[in-house]
């Protein structure tokens, strides 16, 4: 019995509720609201109507957090832990507030046995890392109040979901901005109308916590967010690199950059991105590409989300196209998401940097848009001249090294999957040098240019694409994923037949560029299956030196450069 009542407690937290010998009948945001409600259908009967405080959060870690901090000492969880809370779900990340930061995280790092590192000296803010058993993290920050007080403190931070905050010591909830009842209305409200002037990152914050969580924003916290857009350029590249990276890898991306759009961000983050807007495609594209753009994002989660570990098969079924991906790459499902895991950067995953990819592959369709006789709207060159530009805003952003490298090769290449399904479903089958060829020039980004084609080949027919073309796609993926996993040596990276010394001595060649040249074309063909042994690398090496060599003579007798 107490469990039930607990449960029913956690249900209702933050709520008023109406009860009729004991049982809830009726619940909402007010006493007269709930009181109107069940007097409807219970108008006989006596009825009772109480608000349901929030459950205070607790958890193990929160337990060994209270035992390590110093007797009477103020501390008040606020934040995410305490939103999620309210909606019932766990957080592994805590943030607490205190009279003094960096003291006590190095206190609680210490008692727990724990890293500590002082993230912020001028806001006295320190954090400290648990590294647990399964190598996941728990990350524990402190700060110093803003302002002379917590309320202060709550007040002066950006939404009221998040500036709800629980004494440590007692478990009771302070909520001095009405932030349990904007979460339980699914609400995102600034905490002040100058919340967004004072820090414009919260702009894209915002947006990307309605996003994750499914909340709408309020109206007037439209118009601020609207009214300091344009002071995001004041804002480090850092930040905003990693406020949009979370936006990009997180619930609905298409919605989130969509938001970004109509608040009018996008000039001052990603200002390229404007001149897609209106930009008309011929068939088979059936949006123009900012809309197409749009739809990517949304396919690209989809079709992550069908190949998760943890994929939802009711929900995979419930879009045929996407149950076929089930069936036809499911069995890379592990792979694939380690892929996606690896970091590119000590914070940041190859799925982020796929899903900018995503957002900048089509980049420059307006500088390259021509208008052929027949009325055809082409865009020659823009693969490779969005890999430049992309790479551009990554640089801008401060990407890594390796973040860039990824960037450029996804763009740059991201149509040669498309020419391989138009052959395929023509009945041309993806040949091995073909494969060979596509790996060699795309390397562990192979991968990423499969799953962009597939959310590329929706967004571009969408309602118009067919179960044979849509088959070819799926088939070509899986020909390419089967040779990258299960192949590698045999067709992707086989085992040197010949070295340069080789060809050297044998051949009786002069070191230079031909001998670097002529091992490719051994490795292509031997990647297609044309040679097997040293010795047939070595007889088509001869004949390769007389080939190039009466090329280069015929070209020097027609005077070719």
């Amino acid at each position: 019995m107490d469990d039930e009542k607990s449960a029913e407690s956690a249900a209702y937290s933050g709520r008023w509720v109406a009860l009729v010998r004991g049982k809830v009948v009726a619940q909402g945001d007010s006493r007269e609201q709930v009181f109107q409600f069940a007097r409807r259908s219970r108008s006989k009967e006596n009825i009772e109507i109480r608000f349901m405080p929030v459950m205070p959060v607790s958890s193990p870690l929160l337990e060994a957090v209270r035992t390590a901090i110093p007797a009477g000492e103020p501390v008040y969880l606020v934040g995410g832990a305490v939103r999620d809370a309210v909606l019932g779900r766990a957080s592994r990340d805590l943030d607490f507030a205190c009279l003094h930061g960096i003291k006590l995280a190095r206190s609680v790092a210490d008692a727990l046995k724990a890293a500590f590192f002082p993230m912020d000296e001028t806001f006295d803010t320190g954090r400290v890392i648990l590294q647990n058993a399964d190598g996941s993290r728990d990350i524990l920050d402190f700060a110093g109040y803003r302002g002379d007080s917590l309320e202060a403190d709550l007040r002066g931070r950006d939404f009221t979901i998040n500036a709800v905050a629980m004494d440590l010591n007692t478990g009771t909830i302070f909520d001095p901005l009405g932030g349990v009842m904007d979460i339980r209305n699914r609400r995102i409200r600034a905490c002040s109308e100058s919340a967004l002037r004072d820090d414009s990152i919260r702009i894209l914050r915002g947006i990307r916590q309605a996003a994750a969580y499914g909340f709408s924003i309020d109206p007037d916290t439209r118009k601020l967010m609207k009214a300091a857009a344009g002071l995001l350029p004041n804002i480090s590249p850092e930040r905003l690199r990693d406020e949009l990276f979370k936006i990009l890898s997180g619930p609905k991306p298409d919605s989130a950059v969509r938001a970004l759009e109509i608040l009018g961000t996008l000039p001052y983050i990603l200002p390229e991105l404007p001149a897609l807007k209106g930009m008309e495609q011929s068939a088979p594209h059936v949006y123009d590409v900012w809309t197409h753009t749009l739809a990517v994002l949304r396919h690209l989660e989809g079709i992550l989300d069908v190949l998760s570990p943890s994929y939802n098969e009711q929900k995979a079924n419930a879009d045929w196209m996407n149950g076929l991906v089930v069936l036809k790459l499911g069995k890379y499902r592990a792979q694939i998401n380690e892929h996606l895991g690896k970091n590119l950067n000590v914070d940041r995953t190859a799925r982020s940097v796929l899903f900018f990819a995503a957002l900048y592959h089509d980049v420059n369709k307006p500088q390259t848009k021509s208008i052929e006789e027949n009325g055809r709207i082409r865009f020659l060159g823009h693969d490779e001249m969005g890999a430049q530009t992309a790479a551009q805003r990554g640089m801008a952003l401060h990407f890594s090294n390796d973040e860039l490298q990824r960037l450029r090769l996804i763009i740059k290449h991201h149509m040669r999957v498309h020419g391989q399904t138009n052959r395929k479903e023509a009945g041309v089958e993806t040949s091995r040098k073909a494969i060979y060829r596509f790996f060699r020039d795309s390397n562990e980004a192979g991968i990423d240019l499969i799953l962009l084609a597939l959310a590329d080949t929706r967004a571009t027919y969408d309602h118009t694409l067919t179960q044979q073309h849509w088959a070819a796609a799926l088939d070509v993926s899986r020909t390419l994923l089967d040779a990258w996993y299960e192949k590698a040596d045999e067709m992707i990276r086989p085992p040197a037949l010949v070295n340069g010394d080789d060809l050297i001595s044998t051949l009786q060649q002069k070191p230079g560029p031909e001998i670097g040249k002529l091992l490719e074309a051994i490795r292509e063909n031997q990647a297609a299956g044309f040679l097997n042994t040293q010795a047939e690398a070595l007889a088509f090496a001869r004949d390769w030196l007389v080939t190039a060599h009466e090329s280069a003579k015929k070209a020097e007798d027609s005077g070719q450069p």
